[in-house]
């Protein structure tokens, strides 16, 4: 499974800057994959041009693709994109387990996060937020509502907005990849254990190597 090179063929064809990028998995194996780009852009909400007007502008829509890859543990999943976190020059990449939405007294928070998770907003223009290639969308909501779902989400400091920014990071390379493999190793995943797992990939100049 190469998400890497999913980014980069959409990031060479949109021509724009990354915000973030976004994995989600219903804790259940062998399940489609939603990945999410963030693109950080604006185009104008209308083609209308008025002389001398100048007219509202709305952020670019995200592209959401549904990957049907075979995988059987969550830790597959956390090597694919650690591989792709670390040579696109993130600081760092979060992993975050969600319980079912679909039960007794779950906020509302938690089914709207998990609808975003997969790339739906309900009640609203469908490509207003986001441009969706995914065929069983509505199945994997379905889905981490009932069972649960893993969310994976970095900040690309190549081919993103991140590279603007000053830094001290010791492990990039000029172009702000690394080209090395990723020297850290999944953690064990827990299905009934919720919360955050976070993976430090960048070293401050000075600082002792990540764990």
């Amino acid at each position: 499974m190469d998400i890497l090179e999913t980014i980069q063929a959409h990031a060479a064809a949109m021509r724009l800057p990354l915000y973030a990028v976004t994995l989600s998995a219903v804790a259940k194996a062998h399940t489609p994959l939603m990945l999410i780009l963030h693109w950080h852009g604006f185009g104008r909400q209308t083609a209308a041009r008025l002389e001398g007007l100048r007219m509202p502008v709305r952020s670019v829509a995200g592209s959401a693709l549904q990957i049907n890859a075979g995988w059987s543990r969550v830790e597959t999943l956390d090597e694919a994109m650690l591989a792709a976190a670390w040579r696109l020059g993130a600081w760092d990449l979060e992993r975050a387990n969600h319980r079912p939405w679909w039960r007794l007294n779950a906020g509302l928070g938690e089914t709207v996060a998990c609808h975003r998770a997969f790339a739906s907003y309900p009640g609203e223009p469908a490509d207003r937020h986001m441009v969706v290639e995914a065929p069983d969308q509505d199945l994997m909501v379905e889905l981490a509502g009932a069972t649960g779902y893993i969310r994976w989400q970095f900040r690309p400091r190549a081919a993103g907005i991140w590279g603007r920014l000053d830094h001290d990071d010791a492990t990039l390379e000029a172009d702000g990849t690394r080209s090395s493999l990723c020297p850290l190793a999944p953690a064990p995943y827990d299905k009934h254990r919720t919360g955050r797992e976070v993976y430090r990939l960048g070293r401050g100049a000075g600082l002792l190597p990540a764990k």
